[in-house]
């Protein structure tokens, strides 16, 4: 028995001094992430300046995992709407640039053009990166305008709306 103690100890000791110096790095890593409090009310900003503009959209957050924190759709939004916020979101942190650089240089003929055939890859206007403190730390994503400029002009109302919170956190 005393053996077997002896052992595991051993085990355990090397692995934990492995641990803390392989290669001198850090194993585990702190990063900050949007809140669903503040995801809602980014939402809530978009989703009032695209109803102001006569829009009828869906809003969707997402953490910088890319998961879903919040969504709103308008009533009379199409069904599409939705899933196509959440993957405007997404596409947007997955590939940490706002979705409508991503549609410019993943076009036909261009070396990225790739890109737009991968599962959930949403490659058109209105997904945009919420960052803090030069972080990313989430994105927004509007589908239903009738352009993906008019989708990324609420983005950005959403993303404005929480900014100066979101910095000085």
């Amino acid at each position: 028995m005393r053996a077997r103690s002896a052992i595991t100890a051993a085990v355990v000791a090397a692995a934990a001094t492995f641990a803390a110096t392989a290669d001198g790095q850090k194993l585990l890593g702190a990063y900050q992430s949007l809140t669903t409090a503040a995801a809602q009310q980014a939402a809530q900003a978009a989703f009032a300046r695209c109803q102001k503009d006569g829009f009828t959209v869906a809003v969707a957050v997402v953490d910088r995992g890319g998961q879903p924190l919040a969504l709103l759709r308008d009533n009379l939004a199409g069904w599409h709407t939705s899933q196509a916020a959440i993957g405007k979101a997404a596409t947007a942190v997955s590939f940490r640039t706002d979705t409508t650089e991503l549609a410019a240089s993943s076009q036909a003929g261009r070396p990225s053009s790739g890109i737009r055939n991968w599962p959930n890859v949403v490659a058109v206007g209105g997904g945009v990166m919420i960052r803090a403190k030069g972080a990313l730390v989430g994105a927004i994503g509007v589908s239903g305008a009738p352009s993906g400029d008019a989708d990324d002009a609420c983005a950005k109302a959403g993303i404005a709306a929480i900014n100066d919170a979101i910095e000085l956190e």
